[in-house]
C-alpha cells in the first residue's frame, strides 16, 4: 500500500470510529432509558417512547435518519407510535457550501473539472441524507443535474449499519413477532447499493430501456464522461411538483396516477424489477398551461432486482386469492421464502394480502383506499397482523419481501394523496398480459446484460 493510499486508509478509518462514537453515545443512551423504562412497568408508553427516539436520531442526521425513514414505512415492522413518530423525520442534511462543493468536484473530476461544463451553480438544488443536487449545463448548453455525495459517506453508513443492529436487537428484546435479522440484512444491501452511483447509472439505463415504449414517462440520460462512482451527471427533467396537482381535475389526477402505476408495476411484471422507493419526491409532472402531459423518474439509488420465481409468486398468490384456492397460496407464499407456515400463521398472512391486492382484484373504478389518509394508508390491518404474530409467531420474512411490501405501500400512499379513481383491476392485468416466469427471466438477463448489471 503507497503511502497515500495509507493515510486515505487512516481518514476513513478515523472518520468511521468518529460516526461510531457520536451515534452510538447518542443511540446507547436513548436504549438504556427505553429499556429501564420497559423493565420497571408492564405497560410500556409506546409514544413516550417513539418521541424520545425520534428525536435521537433527528439530531444524529446522516444515513441512519435515513435507515429510520425508512423502517416507519415497513409494514408490521413497528408499533403504530413508532411508525408514525419516524416517519416526520426529514432525512435532509445542510448542504455543503461553495468552498466545499469546488473541493468534492475537484477530487471527482479533476483540477479543470469547470472546463467540462457551461456552467455550473454552487448553490444545491437539493439536499438529501447522501449528497446534493446541483444545476449544470453541458458544453452544448443542456440542462444537466449533478448527483454530488457528501464526503465519508462509506464510513457514515458502515458505521451506522452497526447501530442498525443495536436497533433491531433492542427491537427483538421486546416484540418478538417478526424476526428481523432478514429485514436487516436487506436494508444493509441496499443502502450500500445507493452509495455507488456507477450503479445509479446502470438502474437509470435499465430503467430507459425498460419503460421506452411507454409513453409520457421520462427517465434521464446519464453523462458517462462526467460521472463516478460519487458523482452521477445526468440530464435534468424539467417538471413540477405532484403535490401541485392535488387539487386538479379527476382526468388529470387519473392521468398522473395511471402513468404511476404503469411505470412501477410494467418493469415488475415484465422483467422483475422495482423502484424501491415510490414517495412524492422521486417524481415531478410534465405539464403544458398547467395541465399534466407526463411523468419524470428522478431518483435511482435503491432499486430490487428480484428472481423469477419471485414474481411467479406475486401472480400465483393473485390468483390463488382471486380463486380462494388455499393450496396456490401456500405454495405462493413458500415460493417467496416464508418457512415453517401454519394455517393459523397464513390466515394471519392472508390478512394483509387481501389488503395489499385487495384494488387489483376488482373489476371497476375506484380509489385505492376509501376515506384513509396517506400516512395512515395500511396501519390498521399492519397492527392486525403484528397483534395476531405476537401469539402465533415469529415469522421471518423473507429478505426479498421487504422493498416489495413498502414499495406497494407507498405507491398506493401516492394514490391516496392524488385522489385517484381508476380501475386499478385493468391496469394490473394489462401489465400482466403474456406473462410467464420463463419470458419474464429471459427479458430480465437480456436487459441487466444492455444496461451492465451483473445477472446473478
Amino acid at each position: 500500500m503507497s503511502e497515500r493510499e495509507a493515510d486515505k486508509e487512516a481518514n476513513r478509518l478515523a472518520a468511521r470510529l468518529s460516526r461510531y462514537a457520536t451515534v452510538g453515545t447518542g443511540l446507547g443512551a436513548t436504549a438504556a432509558r427505553v429499556v429501564a423504562g420497559r423493565l420497571l412497568t408492564e405497560e410500556p408508553d409506546l409514544a413516550e417512547e417513539a418521541k424520545v427516539f425520534r428525536a435521537t436520531l433527528g439530531s444524529l442526521k446522516g444515513p441512519l435518519m435515513k435507515v429510520a425513514q425508512l423502517l416507519s414505512t415497513i409494514p408490521d415492522l413497528l408499533p403504530a407510535d413508532y411508525a408514525r413518530e419516524l416517519s416526520k423525520l426529514q432525512a435532509h442534511a445542510p448542504p455543503m457550501g461553495s468552498a466545499f462543493v469546488r473541493r468534492r468536484m475537484a477530487a471527482e473530476l479533476g483540477a479543470n473539472w469547470r472546463s467540462k461544463f457551461l456552467s455550473f451553480d454552487e448553490a444545491a438544488a437539493a439536499a438529501a441524507s447522501l449528497g446534493q443536487v446541483h444545476r449544470a449545463r453541458s458544453p452544448t448548453g443542456v440542462p444537466l443535474a449533478c448527483k454530488l455525495q457528501y464526503p465519508d459517506m462509506d464510513s457514515a453508513v458502515e458505521a451506522d449499519l452497526q447501530q442498525l443492529n443495536l436497533l433491531f436487537s433492542i427491537h427483538r428484546r421486546f416484540d418478538r413477532a417478526i424476526d428481523t435479522q432478514e429485514i436487516a440484512k436487506e436494508i444493509a444491501a441496499r443502502l450500500r447499493e445507493e452509495l455507488d452511483y456507477g450503479r445509479e447509472a446502470k438502474h437509470i439505463a435499465l430503467f430507459g430501456e425498460m419503460l421506452a415504449a411507454e409513453p409520457g414517462i421520462k427517465v434521464p440520460e446519464v453523462l458517462g464522461e462526467l460521472s463516478t462512482r460519487r458523482l452521477l451527471t445526468m440530464t435534468w427533467l424539467e417538471g413540477e411538483r405532484l403535490l401541485d396537482f392535488r387539487e386538479s381535475p379527476l382526468e388529470d389526477r387519473n392521468l398522473i396516477a395511471s402513468k404511476l402505476f404503469v411505470a412501477w408495476w410494467k418493469p415488475f411484471c415484465r422483467h422483475g424489477i422495482i423502484h424501491g422507493d415510490p414517495h412524492l419526491g422521486n417524481y415531478s409532472i410534465v405539464a403544458e398551461a398547467g395541465r399534466p402531459r407526463g411523468l419524470n423518474l428522478l431518483d435511482y439509488g435503491c432499486v430490487r432486482i428480484f428472481p423469477a420465481t419471485f414474481v411467479r409468486g406475486v401472480v400465483e398468490l393473485y390468483h390463488g386469492l382471486q380463486r380462494n384456492d388455499e393450496r396456490q397460496i401456500v405454495h405462493a407464499y413458500e415460493t417467496w421464502g416464508f418457512k415453517g407456515l401454519n394455517k393459523e400463521l397464513i390466515d394471519i398472512l392472508n390478512i394483509w394480502a387481501r389488503f395489499i391486492y385487495g384494488p387489483l382484484m376488482e373489476d371497476r373504478v375506484r380509489v385505492i383506499a376509501d376515506g384513509v389518509k396517506a400516512s395512515e394508508y395500511g396501519r390498521r390491518q399492519a397492527f392486525t397482523v403484528h397483534q395476531a404474530l405476537k401469539t402465533r409467531g415469529p415469522v421471518t420474512v423473507p429478505r426479498e419481501f421487504v422493498f416489495m411490501d413498502r414499495a406497494a405501500i407507498g405507491l398506493g400512499g401516492v394514490f391516496i394523496h392524488l385522489r385517484a379513481e381508476l380501475n386499478f383491476y385493468r391496469l394490473f392485468n394489462e401489465a400482466l398480459e403474456g406473462f410467464s416466469v420463463e419470458a419474464v427471466a429471459e427479458r430480465q438477463v437480456e436487459s441487466l446484460k444492455r444496461s451492465g448489471l451483473e445477472t446473478g
